[in-house]
């Protein structure tokens, strides 16, 4: 299952799906949720036959509860968040009982970077001066962030010119490591 904001255009979802289709990989996207009806991935989901959900996130309480019956009812081994911005609750990750992952564009402090996040990162690592940044797959925990990395790459954006240069390579990483990081969760689970 994938949980996607309102503003999401999907890349990392459809990535995730491409990389199993490609690699004929015993894994399905059992669902794709969104918390906004006008996400652009919806309708690419929907042109590769991806089962899509709509909840809104405005009593997170009632999201968290609609996940859960999800999970349960459709024998979910795992969630990927793919643009989903708002943090889980400690009772859901406990209630959820499998793993939820997050791709975090910047490297953590304990990998070699400062941790940013947020809708801003690249422009405040680029405005940092930082040499290399990257992608860390992680699970998820009570303090969202700062869960166990399961794959992480680093790489040299000391030649980015500007903060869309970073976001655009950074990109290109999240695509790479998300979806193996993911099947190799599956494995373990």
């Amino acid at each position: 299952m994938t949980l996607s904001s309102g503003a999401s255009r999907g890349s990392n979802l459809l990535a995730i799906h491409r990389y199993f289709a490609q690699n004929s990989l015993p894994v399905t996207i059992a669902c794709a949720v969104f918390t906004n009806p006008d996400s652009p991935a919806i309708g690419k989901c929907h042109q590769l036959d991806i089962s899509t959900e709509l909840i809104s996130v405005k009593d997170m309480s009632n999201f968290e509860n609609r996940i859960l019956e999800l999970i349960h009812s459709r024998n979910i081994s795992l969630v990927a968040l793919c643009g989903f911005m708002r943090k889980l609750s400690k009772w859901f990750l406990n209630e959820a009982g499998i793993p939820v992952l997050n791709i975090h564009p910047a490297l953590l402090p304990a990998y070699g970077g400062k941790g940013m996040y947020g809708m801003n990162v690249h422009q405040a690592v680029f405005a940092a001066g930082e040499a290399v940044s990257g992608a860390s797959v992680h699970i998820v925990n009570a303090q969202y962030d700062r869960g166990p990395v399961i794959s992480q790459k680093v790489v040299d954006i000391s030649l980015c010119k500007c903060a869309e240069d970073i976001a655009d390579l950074i990109l290109k990483i999240e695509h790479q490591i998300y979806a193996p990081a993911i099947y190799e969760a599956l494995n373990k689970a």
